[in-house]
């Protein structure tokens, strides 16, 4: 799922090549994709794209006429910028929005469509599709600290919760823990005033330095490859890949059709968590540290 960084490179990349354009025509090919009916889609034609806008991982084109598209991309949702009229893949999209000067297009990878479109009239009816987090870019260390403990959660569940934060999911709350050296498990309520001052600095450095990669790496160009398993990452997505900071390889823990990445030397004091699946089936015989778990794989 694109999360802060990648969102905001698409805001950026909608800047340099929609803003103050005509959205001409939309062009919906999966009606799933809209949820809002009132006013209707057909309304948003024609007006001008006045500002490019984000809530948490949801982007929003501020038209003429107080009305906003919100999209938000899910899992595997992405944008594409391609030539004037170009047409609507018959696999895996969602439909094209033109202007004058271009085409982009909505797909999504997955077979469950889950990405959405919501045209809103009015600022004040974004609340609707506001989970409420808080930007943690902008916030202090005293709103992150309330934040964060309002709930008794795991670190995981806390990082990726848009009513808590805004804009972190699976992919950076796995790089943030890693370098935070603060285990997906640890429950916030536990967290000590310098834990959670750590936290804190190492959320904002980390999604600052992704921005910053990002911008380079895309440079005037629109995004054109958003991925959730960048290679630069240093946990996520790296099972069984050495962690840059000890060598130890990277684990992970599985449940449905997410992963959660960590360091067990790094992040627990060597212990490997328990995974759903392979622990249900390994039983007593899970392994609890790196020792073990390397004699179960060597045999």
């Amino acid at each position: 799922m694109p999360e802060l960084p990648e969102i905001t490179a698409y805001v950026e990349g909608f800047e340099r090549t929609i803003l103050d354009r005509t959205l001409e025509k939309i062009r919906v090919r999966s009606p799933s994709l809209v949820k809002t009916w009132d006013p209707p889609l057909s309304t948003a034609e024609g007006r001008r794209v006045v500002g490019i806008e984000h809530i948490g991982k949801r982007v929003v084109w501020c038209l003429e006429c107080d009305l906003f598209l919100v999209f938000h991309l899910m899992i595997t949702g992405r944008f594409k910028w391609a030539k004037p009229g170009a047409a609507v893949p018959k696999k895996r999209a969602h439909g094209a929005f033109d202007f004058e000067s271009g085409t982009v297009l909505l797909t999504e990878q997955s077979t469950k469509k889950r990405a959405s479109l919501h045209l809103i009239r009015g600022r004040a009816g974004l609340s609707a599709v506001d989970p409420g987090g808080i930007d943690i870019l902008a916030a202090s260390r005293d709103d992150f600290a309330s934040a964060i403990r309002r709930e008794n959660r795991t670190l995981k569940r806390a990082l990726t919760d848009p009513r808590i934060l805004s804009g972190i999911g699976n992919a950076h709350s796995d790089e943030i823990l890693l370098f935070a050296r603060l285990s997906p498990l640890q429950r916030t309520g536990n967290l000590t005033d310098d834990e959670v001052t750590h936290l804190y600095d190492v959320t904002r450095r980390l999604l600052e330095e992704w921005i910053a990669r990002l911008r380079a790496e895309f440079g005037t160009d629109f995004p054109k490859k958003i991925t959730a398993f960048h290679p630069d990452m240093a946990a996520h997505g790296k099972y069984g890949e050495p962690c840059p900071t000890c060598g130890s390889p990277i684990q992970r823990i599985k449940y449905a059709d997410r992963e959660t990445n960590y360091c067990a030397t790094c992040q627990t004091g060597g212990k490997v968590l328990a995974d759903r699946g392979m622990s249900r089936l390994l039983g007593d015989d899970w392994p609890r540290t790196l020792e073990e778990l390397e004699e179960l794989l060597s045999k």
